[in-house]
């Protein structure tokens, strides 16, 4: 992840209770706003939309370098060309739960196939200041 040691990054995600006949139109729908997003705003990180493989769930992952960036784009995203709740309704989500959490550990596979760690709180920290490779054997 592109988090900076020093601020930890934030994470959306937004659960979607769905009958699977709407699991395209809101993916699609979801798809464009989280690009307007990305776009539009500063401190964008990553996304991901998934779905559960019964179609009757699905995931909106946004990722910010900080919770502010994160939450100045989700007050665009309830006022914004597609008002959040309009898309709720447009697309029948029975329920929709909300959850926000700040990084503080990373693990990734670098394109070399090593593993690559970050702790992000120092109160939590058991190795050296920096980030820590791991070669998978």
């Amino acid at each position: 992840m592109q988090s900076p040691s020093n601020n930890r990054s934030f994470t959306q995600l937004i659960e979607f209770d769905i009958e699977p006949q709407s699991l395209q139109p809101l993916v699609i729908a979801l798809t464009k706003q989280t690009e307007r997003l990305a776009r539009d705003h500063l401190g964008f990180l990553s996304a991901s939309i998934q779905a559960s493989e019964d179609g009757r769930r699905v995931l909106n992952y946004l990722q910010w370098q900080t919770r502010e960036a994160g939450e100045a784009a989700f007050r665009s995203f309830e006022n914004g060309e597609e008002n959040f709740w309009q898309l709720i309704q447009a697309h029948r989500a029975k329920a929709v739960t909300f959850g926000s959490f700040q990084v503080l550990h990373d693990i990734e596979r670098s394109l070399d196939n090593a593993l690559q760690c970050r702790w992000l709180s120092q109160a939590q920290r058991e190795i050296p200041e920096g980030d820590t490779h791991y070669q998978n054997r």
